[in-house]
């Protein structure tokens, strides 16, 4: 049953939600930030490497939501965000258990790469349920602000978390530092295990047959909503362009380009892996204000027009950071002006992605039959995201082959181009 109250707050599912994924989000940070300079340290610096590694990640995520999305509809969501969270933190927490007693760098690779494997196909079964909880549990009227506290926390750990991560993973064994990680999944999933909702339990016993129609209901469904089918193209070949610039590109500069360099900004304060902690800072102090800004406004009623433009002014700022780079880093100007150009361009991104993200995630929420919630969900993470496994593998190749330059143009290039086709397409407007 929905509740109703001034603030989410007050409802006592919601502050155990927002618990858990407090909890499990600061996991998954620490440990994705560890993963990423972990892989380029063992593998000298193998950028090929650790697009594959993404990218293996990448698939198994996307072949799991579509089960995910047909569970999620079916059965208790809490029950399956709890499991999985256990399961993923017992996964994390045997696999370190293996890395101390093989202390080999091949083998570590190999675990690593089974992690990936298994925990992602745990997180393909995990996120529809958990995207689609929240109109369970809170009013229709105060998704929006539901959604503005998630950003907000999720801000809040980009600030701190990411910093915390930076310190920890030069202070202390990678191993340590999974443990934690393991721990932080366990929290997650005792706070989950606790939360209560009217859920109506599915008189059919689940069966492939039962799944695999289940998945076609969503995507006829989907296929009814042009604007929805739009929206997911546009954002399809945006998450194509944007995710290697996070995900391969700034790992591989850290490491080669700072890390290489005789000096750079605050070098007597910061280790080259702490910048990546100031980046994701900025963003953070970015989507926070943004988010404090939404969580008290009214939601607009469409979002697609004003969606497209930000991505535009996004599409603009990579453009300059493209330049900046090539410029000042490649040519051996300053790199200490291409990171303060780069700091600006992650303020301006924050305060971006979040003027995107919770207008379109309140709107799907409102618009969504509930009992398709789940299913819906999965299938918009897959068509937004089924490119970004390809997306990795070709930048890895890229960068050992080509170089940061080239990446960064070819991306912003493809990005500018999608955002000026959304802009100007009929149907997201209607969204």
């Amino acid at each position: 049953m929905n509740e109703r109250s001034k603030n989410v707050f007050t409802i006592r599912n919601f502050r155990l939600v927002f618990f858990g994924a407090l909890v499990s989000e600061l996991g998954a940070g620490l440990y994705s930030f560890a993963v990423s300079f972990y892989i380029l340290e063992i593998t000298g610096n193998n950028a090929f490497l650790q697009g594959l590694y993404l990218a293996v990640c990448g698939l198994m995520l996307l072949l799991m939501t579509p089960v995910g999305g047909v569970m999620g509809d079916r059965f208790n969501k809490a029950g399956i965000m709890f499991v999985c969270d256990y399961i993923k933190g017992a996964l994390i927490l045997a696999a370190t258990l293996m890395m101390v007693l093989i202390p080999s760098s091949n083998a570590h690779l190999v675990i690593l790469f089974f992690i990936g494997f298994v925990g992602n196909a745990v997180s393909g079964i995990f996120n529809p349920a958990a995207a689609s909880l929240l109109p369970s549990i809170v009013s229709e009227d105060s998704l929006q602000q539901g959604n503005a506290y998630f950003s907000v926390k999720s801000s809040v750990l980009s600030i701190f978390g990411v910093i915390l991560a930076g310190i920890m993973y030069s202070a202390l064994p990678v191993t340590v530092l999974f443990v934690i990680v393991g721990v932080c999944f366990i929290l997650s999933g005792v706070s989950e295990m606790f939360i209560r909702y009217d859920h109506v339990p599915s008189p059919e016993k689940m069966t492939v047959r039962l799944a695999l129609s289940d998945m076609k209901e969503g995507l006829d469904y989907i296929k009814t909503q042009k604007a929805i089918m739009a929206l997911m193209g546009a954002i399809l070949f945006v998450n194509f362009f944007i995710s290697p610039i996070g995900s391969n590109f700034l790992p591989y500069f850290i490491k080669t380009d700072v890390a290489g360099a005789s000096s750079y900004l605050f070098d007597n304060m910061l280790t080259p892996e702490l910048w990546t902690s100031v980046f994701s800072m900025l963003i953070g102090a970015s989507s926070l204000a943004g988010s404090v800004i939404l969580s008290a406004g009214k939601p607009k009623e469409k979002c697609g027009r004003s969606t497209a433009v930000k991505l535009c002014v996004l599409a603009a700022s990579f453009i300059a950071m493209t330049l900046g780079y090539i410029v000042f880093v490649a040519n051996g100007v300053s790199i200490n002006a291409f990171l303060i150009m780069l700091s600006i361009g992650c303020l301006l991104m924050g305060f971006m992605l979040v003027g995107i993200n919770i207008p379109i995630s309140t709107v799907m929420m409102r618009v969504v039959d509930k009992d398709k919630l789940s299913k819906v969900s999965s299938i918009l993470s897959v068509g937004s995201q089924g490119l970004v496994p390809i997306a990795s593998v070709l930048a890895g190749i890229i960068l050992q082959s080509l170089g940061s330059s080239f990446l960064l143009a070819a991306c912003s290039l493809g990005f500018t181009v999608t955002a000026l086709m959304m802009l100007f397409n009929r149907n997201v407007r209607e969204i």
